[in-house]
Formats: structure tokens, sequence, C-alpha cells
């Protein structure tokens, strides 16, 4: 298949590591999804997953990387920072551009911050360089929700703290079966990445991150806020920033353009 789409997984400290890769170029991008990777990882998914970034395909082979399987409680993002940084390095991965998206992008913060060898180039979507009001409220509702097993209105208040209203006229039609599909078994694994995020700052560091680096933001991100995305720009010398005017934290989904911008960015 043109695609070359492929699902694989790598031992990382006593448990694996899933990931999808798609394309065929030299050149190597690597993307850490958000927190909806707690509930549902990559695994198995690659053709699933692949056609949004087939803009990439000739000039970049793509990897999708989940968490690690074995997901304990109490592990920080800059610990997840670390088990991504092991997995590249196992996978010969070692000069690639990191995309990270929300939590993803949390995540790709620390990478950059503490194994800059590994990262050639660097994009934030809709994340934030630590946590904030904006993002403790949504989170904190999520864990309530979650505890409660209470998928419905969990993936209900996701939706509408993401989309743009245009987007959400849509959306909203699917709302009644919401609590019958995507329930995970647990939610241990989603309650252990909502938690890191509640500790999360890596604001003091950030003037470490040297490599080249763009920044998206939406203008009306209820889940981290726009301010993040020009903290981090105001951090991070040197860095490219813009901002989808009228979208919220799902820019990168809505925005027709997103995945050329970052094509644009990193050739």
């Amino acid at each position: 298949m043109l695609w070359n789409a492929k699902n694989g997984s790598v031992p990382i400290k006593n448990t694996q590591m899933s990931y999808v890769s798609f394309g065929h170029g030299f050149r190597t991008l690597v993307i850490l999804p958000g927190l909806s990777d707690g509930l549902a990882t990559v695994k198995g998914k690659a053709l699933l997953l692949a056609k949004p970034y087939s803009h990439f395909f000739d000039q970049y082979t793509v990897y999708m990387f989940s968490r690690r399987d074995d997901l304990p409680s109490g592990h920080t993002i800059r610990d997840m920072a670390s088990d991504q940084a092991d997995a590249l390095q196992t996978l010969g991965l070692t000069n690639a551009s990191i995309m990270g998206v929300s939590q993803g992008g949390m995540i790709a913060q620390w990478l950059a911050i503490d194994r800059p060898e590994l990262v050639d180039r660097l994009v934030l979507a809709v994340t934030a360089p630590r946590v904030n009001n904006i993002i403790r409220g949504s989170v904190i509702k999520w864990i309530n929700l979650a505890e409660q097993g209470n998928h419905k209105e969990l993936m209900i208040d996701t939706a509408e703290k993401s989309y743009s209203p245009a987007y959400l006229q849509k959306y909203r039609k699917m709302y009644p079966i919401f609590g019958l599909v995507g329930k995970p078994k647990s939610y241990d694994r989603f309650l252990a990445n909502a938690r890191a995020i509640l500790e999360f700052d890596a604001y003091e560091k950030l003037s470490e991150i040297k490599m080249p680096t763009l920044i998206i933001g939406g203008e009306k991100d209820e889940i981290v806020g726009v301010e993040a995305s020009h903290e981090l720009h105001e951090q991070i010398v040197g860095s490219d920033l813009f901002i989808y005017p009228g979208l919220g934290h799902a820019a990168y989904e809505e925005a027709t353009d997103f995945n050329q911008r970052v094509f644009g960015f990193l050739g």
C-alpha cells in the first residue's frame, strides 16, 4: 500500500510502548497525541490514523506513539518524556521532528529540554508550558467524571470544550451514543495521564529549547487557553507562533491547512 501503514511496539522499561507508522520518506516525524490516549491507544490503528498525514508520506516516515502500556499512578509528564526518549533510541529515531498535541505537547517540551539531541524540530500544538486555572478546571472535572464511570458526560464535555460552534452543530447529533461506544474497561490509564497534567510545569526550563520551534494555538481554546501559546512563544527564543482565529482546542483537527502549515515549517 502507498501509505506503508504499519503497527508496532517497542520494549520500554519492562513493558511495551505501542506505535503506528506510515509513509516512506527518509525524514522522520514523531507525533505525540493528547489525553485521549488514556482512553484508547494507537495499537493496531495504523490504517485508521494514516489518512490525515498523507501530505507527509513522500518525504517523511510518520510515527505516532502511545504512552507505555504499564502506566503507573504517579508517572509524571517528565517520566513520559523519558519513556519516549528510550523508545526513540531503541528504534533508531535519533534526529526526528517532534509534534506534540495538547498533553503530547507537554511531553514534547520535556523531551526537547532533557534530550535535545533527539529532536531536530519541534511543533507544539494547543498545549501549555504549565498547568493553569483553565487546564486545572477541565482536568479535575474529567477526573471526577472518569471516577464516576460517566463516559457519556466525559465525552460531551470534552467535545463542547474542544470544537468551534460551527463544528458542534454537526457533532451534537452523535451525543446520544457517546455513552455506548468507546468506553474503556478501566479508567486507570486515563486517570494516570490526567493527574500527571495537574503536576506539569516546564515553564522555567523552556529557555533551554534551542531547536526551531513552531507553536500553534486556537484563539477560542477552552482547555488550555490561548494565553498558554503566547507564554510558550515568549519563553522559547526564536520560536514561531500561529493562532487560529475562531478555533479552539481542536484546531489541529478542524483547520484544513493545519498539516500543510506543519509541513511547511518542517521543510
